[in-house]
Parts: C-alpha cells; sequence; structure tokens
C-alpha cells in the first residue's frame, strides 16, 4: 500500500505543474484570441507577441524614437495616468529593461548581531538621495507572492551574493524549495 501511496504522489508531483501551466497558458490563449475575435487557439497570442515585437523595433528606430518620446512625455503630464505609467514602466524595466535592478543579490541582516537574515535584491547603493548616509536600498520579495518589502539599511548589514539573479529570484519566491542558487 505505501509503494502505491508512493507511486500516486510522484504522479501528483509530476502531473500538477504540467497541467498548471498548461491551463495557465491555455487560458491566456483563450483570453487573447477572445479579445481579438480570433477562432484558431493561439493564433492571437501569436499576433499579440509578433505586435508587441514590431512596436518594440519601431520604438528603436531612430525615427521613430522623437514620437515615442513626445508620447511619453505626453502622459507624463496626466495626474493619474502619469501614476499608472511610471510605475508600470519602471516595475517592468526593474525587471527585463536595460537599467535592470534586480541584478544584485544580497543576504540581509535584520538587525544588529541578530542572526535572522532575509534574501533580497540590492536596488541603490547609496541612500543619500533620501538623506540617509552609509545606507543602501534592498527589495525583499516574498515568496509566493508578486509583493515585496523595501528596507532601508545601514551597508555594513548587507552580504552581496554572486550568483544567478534569475535563479535567486526562483529561489526566494519558492519560498526556498527549489535547489539553493550557485555562487560563483
Amino acid at each position: 500500500m505505501k509503494r502505491i501511496l508512493s507511486f500516486f504522489i510522484r504522479g501528483l508531483i509530476l502531473t500538477v505543474p504540467v497541467a498548471v501551466t498548461i491551463w495557465v497558458c491555455y487560458g491566456i490563449f483563450r483570453r487573447v484570441d477572445g479579445w481579438l475575435g480570433l477562432p484558431i487557439p493561439g493564433i492571437g497570442f501569436i499576433t499579440t507577441l509578433a505586435l508587441i515585437t514590431m512596436i518594440g523595433a519601431l520604438g528603436s528606430s531612430l525615427l521613430t524614437r522623437s514620437a515615442v518620446t513626445m508620447f511619453e512625455d505626453l502622459l507624463a503630464r496626466l495626474p493619474f495616468v502619469r501614476l499608472l505609467y511610471t510605475s508600470t514602466k519602471d516595475i517592468l524595466s526593474a525587471f527585463v529593461g536595460e537599467k535592470k535592478r534586480f541584478s544584485q543579490p544580497a543576504l540581509v541582516e535584520l538587525g544588529l548581531g541578530s542572526e535572522v537574515q532575509v534574501l533580497g535584491f540590492l536596488t541603490q547603493a547609496s541612500a543619500e538621495r533620501l538623506g540617509i548616509d552609509a545606507s543602501v536600498v534592498v527589495y525583499v520579495p516574498h515568496s509566493y507572492a508578486w509583493s515585496g518589502q523595501m528596507l532601508i539599511l545601514p551597508s555594513s548589514r548587507v552580504k552581496l551574493l554572486a550568483t544567478d539573479s534569475a535563479e535567486f529570484m526562483a529561489f526566494i519566491v519558492s519560498g526556498g524549495v527549489t535547489d539553493y542558487p550557485k555562487l560563483h
């Protein structure tokens, strides 16, 4: 009986992640296809990816760069839109843009002499612009959530880690159940 239960649990571990991934991708495909009114599942998603890539290519062109800048300046003048647009742009750029902010993994000692430590990312090497000398800004993501905590603390309590930031983020978000990120 134990052996059958073991097989069942192993089957769950192999099946559930695949099923959840397929279910989420299918849901995304269906939703995008529904917005575009396309009957073939996945065509809308592929069309959207192609359109976003084309917009990126146009936005990188010297000919259209001034138009993009003018459009962004217009959005920056609208009170609520400015908050929404700049916040979205900044968080997206922090993960995948040219100015990645989650690229420096760090180990943070919470209190002086404390044995409690948290994992995060150094996002600002200096907090002087905030009027706080000899301090840094560290973002600590929450496990199993798209949220986190920003900490401002003395740089002496932060140890930078030489590891791949994507593996490090996966380790934190998984609550530590994925493999430890390799230190370089």
